[in-house]
C-alpha cells in the first residue's frame, strides 16, 4: 500500500510542475508574439531558446508521468 501512495504523490507532484511549466511556456510565447518587433534580437533569441527548453522539459515530465501511471497499473 505504501508504494501505491508514493506513486500517487509523485504523479500529483508531476501534475503541479507540469501545469506551472505550461503556464510559463504559454506566457513566454505570448510575450514574444506581442513584443517581437520592439525587443532587441538578443532578447528574442534568449526567449525563444527558453521556450524550446521549457517545452522539452514539459515533454519529459509528460513521459515521466505516463511511466508512473503505467507503474500504477502493474500494482
Amino acid at each position: 500500500m505504501a508504494k501505491l501512495d508514493k506513486l500517487k504523490e509523485e504523479i500529483g507532484w508531476l501534475r503541479i510542475v507540469f501545469g506551472i511549466l505550461i503556464a510559463v511556456d504559454i506566457s513566454l510565447v505570448a510575450w514574444v508574439a506581442q513584443n517581437y518587433d520592439e525587443t532587441p534580437a538578443f532578447l528574442r533569441y534568449i526567449c525563444i531558446f527558453g521556450i524550446v527548453v521549457i517545452t522539452g522539459i514539459i515533454l519529459g515530465i509528460h513521459k515521466a508521468a505516463y511511466l508512473k501511471i503505467d507503474e500504477l497499473e502493474d500494482l
